[in-house]
């Protein structure tokens, strides 16, 4: 059980994709500050289990949903629910997205389509609500969980990183228009992480520790920076990629 004391008010976290292995490893970084917790999942089981694991870290609160981010018409009333329940809310975390079966969408459009509304318009339904609640209140942070992907398409993987590109470039764009509004939009990049949605790639022994890249998110979230690259090494990797000339690129196998 944490014995963490409380120095200050609890932050007031909404987090949704909680059972991703980045979200749930960041939210027991916030646990064990004695965060309180909005928790938002599809899974009943493993969402239960998550919310069981953080109130004995030391969560001052946990609340959860069960929802299919999916279904934007759920939205407006789902995040109402869980500001409400949090009674405010200082920081919303998206950390839902999927990687999708590249060979399949190459041939068959909904495939395509799916990876690209899971990844790129749910956040932005979820973020369009999000941004003008923050407005009206001229404070909070919302940070997102984009991909280096997204920096270039590559053949290996060019609809989720096109999903990724699409969703970088909309909070760019958020960010230039609510910043100076006092609102934080956090980009944040990650390179191959070692998580559950990961575990089957090839490589993925190599990939960075899901508990340090937690790290590194949390502390860029309560720094209240623009973009962050996880781990850091993937900055130059990416400045590399993209500044290849196309008739080079064209010809790679990446």
């Amino acid at each position: 059980m944490s014995t963490a004391i409380q120095t200050s008010t609890p932050k007031k976290i909404l987090v949704l994709g909680a059972t991703s292995g980045i979200a749930e490893a960041t939210c027991r970084l916030w646990a064990a500050e004695g965060a309180a917790l909005f928790l938002v999942a599809r899974n009943e089981e493993k969402l239960a289990a998550v919310a069981a694991d953080l109130k004995v870290r030391g969560a001052s609160y946990i609340g959860t949903a069960v929802a299919d981010l999916d279904d934007t018409d759920q939205h407006p009333a789902l995040l109402a629910h869980a500001i409400n329940s949090l009674a405010g809310m200082d920081i919303a975390y998206l950390a839902h997205g999927i990687l999708g079966d590249q060979t399949a969408a190459e041939q068959d459009f909904a495939t395509a389509a799916q990876i690209i509304h899971t990844n790129f318009v749910s956040p932005v339904s979820l973020l369009t609500w999000l941004a003008n609640y923050c407005v009206q209140r001229k404070s909070g942070v919302l940070a997102v969980i984009s991909s280096v992907a997204g920096d270039r398409g590559r053949k290996s993987n060019y609809l989720y990183g096109s999903s990724k590109a699409g969703l970088t470039a909309f909070l760019a764009g958020l960010r230039n228009r609510i910043d100076r509004e006092g609102v934080t939009v956090l980009t944040i990049k990650p390179g191959p992480i070692k998580t559950a949605m990961t575990a089957t790639m090839k490589g993925a022994e190599k990939f960075a520790d899901v508990n340090q890249t937690a790290k590194t998110i949390a502390g860029a979230i309560a720094a209240k920076k623009d973009n962050l690259y996880v781990p850091f090494q993937w900055q130059p990797i990416m400045f590399v990629i993209r500044n290849i000339p196309d008739r080079i690129f064209k010809k790679l196998n990446l």
